[in-house]
């Protein structure tokens, strides 16, 4: 059974929890306050997104989308996405993988291959084991897709860079820790896994925006 995605209360007692056990997550609490409620919404748009974000920086994954976003009339689904195919994608400015990994994901959505409802419905391990089965989806947007759009509490996004980064600084540590690393020495905040995440990109974004004198971006 899915576990109940995190609303604004939830997200508080969470992070009250977590502050209570663990002594460095509680100064990110002291210096910064509580992480926002990043989220996005289900379905296939913010699926596209998160693609589209691998290996690039947001802002450019915004431009890219913001142009298919346009050049579909405001609906990115995946009948439109497949009517003019990879083709139009290229033309956009995509890679040819992503390309690939973007029409491939609308073919299976319109084809009920894969129902993004029914993995809404799943435990957060079943969920995340049918995202990777689509060819483009790995670990790390399977997870972001299960923490941001379906607002699963206890789950861990592997090989964020943002989130490794900030776990270096968190733990004084003088090298970014491996991907597996990070996971690891996440489990010690389960079942809260998501929100201690979430406290890390608050960290990582509010300290870089203070060095850089302005307002840490909502990227998440």
């Amino acid at each position: 059974m899915a576990s109940p995605g995190l609303n604004r209360a939830s997200l508080l007692a969470a992070v009250s929890e977590l502050a209570a056990r663990d002594q460095r997550l509680a100064r990110i609490c002291d210096e910064f306050g509580p992480p926002p409620l990043w989220s996005r919404p289900r379905g296939f748009p913010t699926l596209v997104r998160i693609i589209l974000e691998q290996q690039v920086s947001l802002a450019s994954a915004a431009a890219l989308y913001a142009r298919l976003d346009l050049h579909l009339g405001g609906e990115v689904t995946p009948a439109r996405v497949l009517e003019p195919g990879e083709s139009a994608l290229l033309a956009l400015g995509f890679t040819r993988q992503k390309a690939r990994y973007v029409v491939g994901l609308a073919a299976q959505l319109e084809s009920g291959t894969v129902s993004l409802e029914r993995v809404a419905r799943m435990p957060d391990a079943d969920a995340g084991a049918a995202l990777t089965r689509i060819p483009g989806i790995g670990p790390w947007t399977a997870g972001v897709y299960l923490l941001l759009a379906l607002r699963r509490p206890d789950v861990w996004p592997p090989g964020d860079l943002g989130l490794h980064k900030s776990m270096a600084e968190l733990r004084g540590l003088r090298t970014v820790p491996s991907s597996d690393e990070a996971a690891a020495f996440a489990m010690r905040w389960r079942p809260w896994r998501a929100v201690a995440a979430r406290l890390l990109w608050h960290s990582y974004l509010s300290r870089r925006a203070r060095t850089w004198g302005r307002q840490p971006a909502a990227g998440c």
